[in-house]
């Protein structure tokens, strides 16, 4: 059975689960500073860059949806650790490979392996930490945003500019190994939810029922348009602030830290607000708030790079601060015995949400003979749009308990 925590071992298991996600996001967001370095590598156009953003996500996906149908067969301490060292063997693939077509196969390696343990961190989170302080756990949890915005990316793009772009994945596979000693040591056995598991022959039927149920595919479309707003835009600020802003690759660096920083202070102030005042709430004024740092980017003219290092914060703490109230809320959608389940199947969404919105944004963009990327204005109106849909949306989207209680006494979690 599940261990109950003293308040030191739940905080340190809690930034055991950020530094896991640490090594997740930075493998994911590395790829799109990287951009320039690949792009001048390998000849390539961003729209081929996206393409292996894509692969990630898509694979990702697929994992997500198979995951939903053993995920909650298992101690998530165990399997947290088989998927973590799998996915540091994706890295070093990744790290290894000799040209661009075994990259992508290698990407969406790292995209089957790493997609699932976002959804085991959650589903974590879950079975150990109370509702009602859920949203500050994971606030806590997403500070690895910061931590691979921070250190992760900026010391990743400062390495590929002076060594090479494959230096970030080694430093991945080498920052790995420590986080998987310590899981193995920290954790506590998580199996409290396998007495209520289904038998073998009801997995399928009971993931065709997941996305059956009314309630979870409003939040399965909050969570798609929500990753696709993002991802119009988001792996497209590099290559755009190298081509049209006249940034050098190396200065990226102080760009990513400028805006890590930021987030790593806000993170967890979000989650408490969330956790205060209502997830719904604080993720519509979040993501309308979030629609103007968008246009500016896509807009954006030439300036210096201590400009573009004081705008940067607004437009990272918005755009992560909006996932954090969306994964609380996420968390009270299904009833405790399916919450791997769901989380695993909403993590697959999520990486379609993803794949889709980085396929789409790279369609749009062309790379003109004076090396200007047009087309990413068009990509800002079209995120802004998707973001006014989320928050329409989000009240939508209910948890079990709502659903359990009656109507006057249900409170959005």
């Amino acid at each position: 059975m599940s261990a109950a925590l003293t308040p030191t071992r739940e905080r340190v298991v809690l930034w055991l689960l950020a530094l896991t996600q640490f090594t997740v996001i930075m493998d994911f967001m590395v790829m799109m500073p990287l951009a320039p370095q690949l792009m001048q590598a390998f000849h390539i156009e961003p729209a081929a860059v996206s393409g292996a953003v894509s692969a990630y996500a898509w694979c990702a996906g697929l994992s997500g949806l198979a995951a939903a149908m053993y995920i909650d067969r298992f101690d998530r301490r165990k399997l947290l650790l088989t998927v973590f060292a799998l996915f540091t063997l994706s890295n070093l693939a990744c790290a290894a490979a000799p040209n661009f077509h075994v990259l992508v196969l290698s990407r969406a390696f790292a995209g089957l392996t790493g997609g699932i343990l976002g959804t085991i961190v959650m589903a974590i989170i879950g079975d150990l930490i109370p509702v009602e302080r859920r949203g500050a756990a994971t606030g806590v949890v997403m500070t690895s945003f910061s931590m691979a915005s921070v250190a992760g990316v900026p010391t990743g793009v400062m390495l590929a500019a002076h060594y090479g772009w494959a230096s970030p994945f080694y430093i991945l596979v080498v920052c790995s190994l420590p986080i998987l000693l310590l899981a193995a040591r920290v954790l506590p056995a998580l199996d409290s939810h396998l007495p209520n598991r289904v038998p073998l022959s009801a997995m399928l039927p009971n993931l065709i029922a997941l996305y059956k149920e009314p309630m979870h595919l409003k939040a399965f479309l909050l969570s798609v348009v929500n990753m696709m707003t993002g991802m119009m835009v988001i792996p497209f600020i590099s290559p755009v602030l190298v081509s049209n802003v006249g940034l050098q690759p190396a200065q990226i660096t102080y760009v990513y830290l400028a805006g890590g920083l930021a987030t790593f202070f806000t993170a967890r102030m979000i989650g408490k607000w969330s956790d205060q005042h209502g997830a719904q709430k604080v993720y519509r004024i979040v993501s309308l708030l979030f629609i103007l740092p968008v246009l500016f980017i896509t807009h954006i003219p030439v300036m210096p790079l201590v400009g573009v290092m004081l705008f940067f914060p607004f437009f990272m703490v918005l755009a992560s601060g909006r996932n954090i109230p969306m994964q609380a809320l996420m968390t009270t959608v299904p009833d405790p015995s399916r919450r791997g389940a769901f989380l695993s199947a909403n993590a697959a969404i999520q990486q379609v949400g993803t794949g889709l919105g980085a396929l789409l944004g790279g369609l749009t963009l062309h790379t003109e003979v004076s090396g200007h990327i047009s087309g990413y204005g068009l990509n800002g109106w079209i995120a802004a749009g998707m973001a006014v849909l989320t928050v329409l949306w989000v009240g939508q989207v209910r948890g079990a308990a709502f659903k359990a209680a009656p109507a006057g006494q249900a409170k959005a979690a």
